[in-house]
């Protein structure tokens, strides 16, 4: 009897948040690879005057182990709070529709509450979001966008949840789309 091997490549997610300034994602980035984990997937962005970042690395159980306790040690060096935690392998699900969503308003409290809300009380999940502030042209009023990638299940009917979702927005003086995700 022939057993599958288990798999070997392990996990983990580390976030960092720090002063920004030049050679953060450098210094991260060459100290993973030292350690001989490989990243798979990353978000990174300047908030405020604080750079953030999330990274999913992955390697050997013993790479992983060994680049986890040096992170408290790089952090330090880096002047960054870093924090890990072990995870999976993204776990693809089934009859998942993949749609991205816009909104755009004036801004205002609460938008992103509400968005959200409309899509959870569904049962719909947020897969990626990103929000940003900017002002108007020519007027200088605020102005706010929201762009996410949400899962929808197939079992919903699409053109009633865009409907609904058309109405929810007009309702709050959002504007707003509903798409499939174009790959």
């Amino acid at each position: 009897m022939t057993s599958k091997p288990a798999n070997t490549r392990k996990y983990l997610v580390i976030s960092a948040l720090g002063q920004d300034r030049p050679g953060i994602v450098k210094n991260l980035s060459q100290a993973i690879t030292e350690h001989e984990c490989n990243i798979e997937d990353s978000r990174m962005a300047v908030l405020g005057g604080e750079f953030a970042l999330m990274l999913l690395v992955s390697g050997s159980w013993s790479a992983i182990a060994k680049l986890e306790g040096q992170l408290p040690a790089l952090g330090k060096k880096l002047e960054l709070v870093t924090v890990a935690r072990p995870t999976e392998g993204r776990v693809t699900r089934p009859n998942m529709v993949p749609y991205t969503v816009n909104v755009v308003a004036m801004d205002h409290p609460g938008i992103v509450r509400d968005v959200t809300d409309f899509f959870s009380t569904r049962e719909i999940n947020i897969e990626e979001m990103n929000t940003w502030t900017y002002p108007a042209a020519h007027t200088g009023t605020s102005m706010f966008s929201l762009s996410m990638t949400i899962s929808i299940p197939a079992s919903i009917q699409i053109a009633r949840l865009r409907d609904d979702f058309l109405h929810f927005c007009d309702d709050l003086n959002l504007d707003a789309t509903l798409e499939p995700v174009m790959r």
